[in-house]
């Protein structure tokens, strides 16, 4: 699996001690954050885990589509659809 780690100063310049107290790891905080993006806080974990496990390239390719694409009624939806479309085309080659 390719995981493209940040520096932990990086990590660290964006951590709000109040806010992020019980976040201790890099994919936790990246999770959190793209949980609270697509606007589904409720699944926070769903996406710590995809942070952890998937490729933040397939990631970060799911969130820009989700981003670019105009009125969505549901972006954590979309975001699945595109990861998996992702995930299919990686298995094929």
């Amino acid at each position: 699996m390719g995981r493209d780690f940040k520096k932990i100063g990086e990590v660290l310049g964006r951590f709000e001690n109040t806010k992020d107290k019980y976040i201790s790891r890099e994919f936790q905080k990246y999770g959190y954050d793209l949980a609270q993006e697509l606007g589904d806080i409720r699944h926070k974990a769903l996406y710590m885990k995809l942070a952890k496990e998937t490729s933040r390239a397939h990631l970060e390719i799911a969130k820009n589509f989700v981003k670019d694409a105009y009125e969505v009624k549901s972006k954590a939806r979309l975001f699945m659809w595109k990861l998996k479309q992702l995930k299919d085309a990686k298995k094929e080659k």
